[in-house]
């Protein structure tokens, strides 16, 4: 048996559960176990690779998704409490092979180290601009900057003078 079956009834196994999750707006009914973190269901179970797992214990962030608009480390959430919520990964984020502008942005200014937690960060400042428009360098860094060695390089090209104003301006396009 594995962790998690897409639309295959496990029935003999009394401890898998059947949940329906909207991820990147397209509803997805799976078979889960309950061990199962967010983070694998996505990578593995649904194939979406954009979201990495870095470290497993929430430390890192490359994992963030947003689960109903608020970011979260899917390596810290079990995947049969997404029963009917909404989840956006960095693959939600493009119009087909048009980046999203903090894509763009983020492409733009080089702010990536090695990229591997880049779609969290990505991700992080999504939900960031979703609640404030026009964050302050200290709302930026409280935000996207977490103690992770990963992040430092990052977060320091973002917040470096001036912060990456191709993607704090353009408010509407969000």
């Amino acid at each position: 048996m594995t962790l998690f079956n897409e639309v295959t009834p496990t029935a003999e196994d009394a401890n898998v559960r059947r949940i329906t999750i909207k991820v990147n707006g397209e509803s997805r009914t799976v078979d889960v176990e309950p061990r199962v973190l967010l983070a694998h269901l996505i990578r593995q179970g649904l194939k979406m690779t954009g979201t990495h797992t870095g470290c497993d214990t929430t430390n890192c962030g490359a994992c963030t998704v947003l689960v109903e608009g608020k970011a979260v480390y899917a390596c810290s959430v079990l995947a049969m409490s997404m029963e009917g919520k909404k989840v956006l990964t960095v693959e939600g984020l493009r119009d087909g092979e048009k980046l999203h502008p903090i894509q763009q942005a983020f492409l733009d200014e080089q702010a990536g180290q090695c990229g591997y937690c880049l779609s969290g960060i990505v991700i992080s400042t999504k939900a960031l601009l979703d609640r404030n428009p026009a964050p302050s360098r200290a709302d930026i860094v409280a935000a996207l900057g977490n103690d992770s060695p990963w992040r430092v390089r990052s977060v320091t090209m973002i917040v470096r003078p001036p912060p990456l104003r191709s993607f704090l301006k353009f408010g509407e396009t969000r």
